[in-house]
């Protein structure tokens, strides 16, 4: 019995040595299993039992002032592939290709880049994604193909408002104006999640509870001071002016000059955001704040205001103007090259007469001038919330000599943009009160809540009050006799200044010979303005005066606006608002040489020059009989014509002083 008894322990302390050796062996695997190829094996794991789900909330929703909807995202699919596991390319490619819009050759280059992830289309049209999933059951893609969710932006009025707006790239960034901007607040919100599934893409075990999918609007809300309808009305002027016009491009802005919120803004040539790739990269710029240029003699309306802040000049003074002025070898001369006679600043203001403003910018001086400028916000970005916004160009006041003051005085030697130009005529409109442009009302919430407004922002006050009635008084006789008669609509009493500058060439010195930029500003209703308008036309065909090519189209977009919000014609019209205006008023370059300048200066009235009753009779000379019967209504005489063409001559010589009334005899000939 003793030797079983014994054999029996000795298989015994076998057993437990094999089991102690077997346990030994288990933990080592263990430890092996879990603390050096764990980290593998788990990631092994989810890829063979899960997968990661990148979850993405749309981008937030950009809207007008009266909650349009201007741009919006909504939530599509996209697909890709996996091409470990892609057995056969060719097949995959050839079926793909004509349900998804692109090549075969592109379809195997997405294949070739290898690994277990590659995009073939990103934000698929739902009939896209309906056709892809039917190929998938029927053709058993399901291993190599799948999709996720994206969300893609739309903007549902197509070019409206493009420039402003921007639009998104393919990782939902934003890249270009509002879109950019303000990306950290309306972009949307992307969480990464692991879920274990079926073969079936169903989740399984604690993936159940797990929330994946569309997580809702989690971002704010852009709303825009722009009013859609206010929009389309000057986008739809801005593509017929393109179409009468011909021009490089044409920039237009409507601003409330009592909040400085700007209604429209808009430029041609626009693109579609929803197709940016299509277009090339200048388009894509927006203009109002973007662009620099000369504004001439829209200009004059700040060197105005100037003046008579500075009291150099009273709207009666008079003014002998001889046609073309020498400042520091430069000739400064009148947009039609010729002499105006003996006439008032109002005068010299409603003809846009280059001659007087360069002598009353001589008068006011270099640092007057550059200071003036300063307080009417040139020289500097207004600030609004748009990307890539230009500050412009000013001359240092103790480097300008003489013709620089001059040629500031009409316009040039100046450099501005449309949005500074429109916000300092709004100021003009606005009690002589500069207020800071806004293009964004407020941003709201994903609950609707605000999260931030913006407010009425005073600026600084660019002239006194009582200088600012005169000025306005001034803008107004512009538009009511003068060259802007073009921009008048009637029953409203419309403010404001053509302008028509020279081209500066862009690599050289010099302006560029036949190139010009026109241009109008103005505001309306005049005794409480509601709108201010700028329209700039850049390198027209044709006709090129602002008077004659931007003024109508202002008076168009003044007309349709009144009517959209109901503004009511004005109670007291401005004087002869039936009379038809001259055809336009042009503004001069500064050109020429002579080292002198010249002996002529405004004066102030006496009895041998200008009484009461009397009038200075005008040049005639190659004007059309409609031109001169105009001139001599103006000048308060009677007309008579003999012959037809163009006049030749006058029974009075020009420039004479006359009792209002009498009749002066023109002669014309073919």
């Amino acid at each position: 019995m003793i030797p079983n008894r014994n054999k029996v322990q000795s298989n015994i302390r076998w057993l437990v040595v094999v089991l102690l050796f077997g346990i030994i062996v288990v933990i080592c695997r263990y430890a092996w299993l879990q603390l050096v190829q764990g980290s593998e094996l788990a990631e092994r794991m989810r890829y063979q039992v899960g997968q990661d789900y990148l979850v993405q909330s749309p981008r937030g929703a950009i809207i007008d002032r009266n909650g349009r909807e201007l741009a919006v995202s909504t939530m599509t699919k996209s697909l890709f592939v996996d091409p470990n596991h892609v057995e056969n390319s060719e097949e995959l490619a050839r079926d793909l290709a004509p349900l998804v819009g692109k090549t075969e050759e592109e379809i195997l280059e997405d294949i070739s880049v290898g690994g277990g992830f590659s995009w073939v289309k990103r934000r698929m049209e739902q009939a896209e994604y309906e056709a892809v999933r039917t190929l998938i059951r029927e053709k058993g893609y399901a291993v190599c193909l799948g999709f996720r969710d994206e969300a893609k932006r739309y903007y549902p009025n197509d070019v409206l408002a493009a420039n402003v707006l921007g639009f998104v790239g393919t990782d939902d960034k934003g890249l270009d104006g509002i879109e950019q901007a303000f990306d950290k607040y309306i972009k949307g919100e992307v969480t990464e999640s692991f879920l274990y599934t079926d073969r079936q893409d169903r989740p399984i075990l604690d993936s159940i509870f797990v929330r994946h999918g569309y997580q809702g609007d989690l971002c704010k809300t852009i709303q825009l001071t722009i009013d859609s309808a206010i929009q389309f009305i000057v986008e739809q002027e801005l593509d017929r002016a393109m179409a009468e016009n011909s021009p490089r491009s044409i920039t237009c802005i409507v601003m409330d000059p009592k909040t400085g919120e700007v209604l429209a803004m808009g430029s041609r040539p626009s693109y579609n955001p929803n197709r940016f790739w299509d277009y090339d990269q200048e388009i894509w710029k927006n203009l109002s704040v973007s662009f620099i240029y000369e504004p001439g003699s829209t200009f004059k309306t700040f060197t105005t205001g100037a003046a008579l802040q500075e009291g150099v000049v009273s709207p009666n003074q008079i003014f002998v103007d001889p046609g073309y002025v020498m400042v520091s070898g430069k000739k400064i001369q009148n947009w039609n090259g010729e002499s105006f006679g003996t006439v008032t600043f109002t005068d010299v203001i409603k003809n846009s007469l280059n001659t007087g403003f360069a002598l009353v910018g001589l008068d006011l001086g270099a640092r007057k001038m550059t200071e003036y400028a300063r307080s009417f916000g040139f020289g500097e970005p207004t600030g609004i919330e748009l990307p890539g916004e230009e500050a412009g160009i000013l001359f240092d006041p103790d480097y300008m000599v003489d013709s620089d003051i001059a040629t500031m005085a009409i316009g040039q030697s100046i450099a501005v943009t449309p949005l500074q130009l429109v916000t300092a005529m709004s100021a003009v409109a606005n009690d002589g009160v500069l207020l800071k442009p806004h293009i964004v009302k407020m941003i709201k919430n994903a609950n609707g809540t605000t999260f931030s407004e913006t407010h009425v922002e005073e600026v600084r006050r660019s002239i006194e009050s009582a200088t600012d009635k005169t000025l306005v008084s001034l803008l107004e006789q512009v538009v009511a006799t003068g060259g802007g008669g073009k921009a008048k609509v009637k029953g409203y009493r419309i403010a404001g200044k053509t302008g028509t500058a020279q081209k500066i060439r862009e690599e050289e010195l010099g302006y560029q010979e036949g190139r010009y930029i026109a241009s109008f500003c103005g505001f309306a209703p005049v005794e409480n303005p509601r709108l201010t308008l700028l329209v700039m036309i850049d390198d027209p065909y044709g006709a090129f005066y602002g008077g004659q090519i931007a003024a109508p189209v202002a008076g168009r977009i003044f007309s349709q606006i009144f009517r959209y919000l109901r503004i009511e014609p004005s109670d007291t019209p401005a004087a002869n608002e039936d009379d038809e205006s001259p055809d336009d008023v042009g503004e001069g370059d500064a050109a020429g040489s002579s080292a002198q300048r010249s002996s002529y200066r405004y004066v102030a009235p006496e009895p041998t020059d200008v009484a009461v009753g009397n009038s200075v009779v005008p040049d005639f000379y190659g004007r059309s009989i409609r031109e001169a019967a105009r001139l001599a209504n103006n000048a308060g005489l009677r007309f008579e014509s003999d012959g037809s063409g163009f006049a030749v001559e006058q029974s009075i010589e020009a420039n004479s002083v006359v009792e209002s009334g009498t009749t002066v005899k023109v002669y014309f000939a073919p």
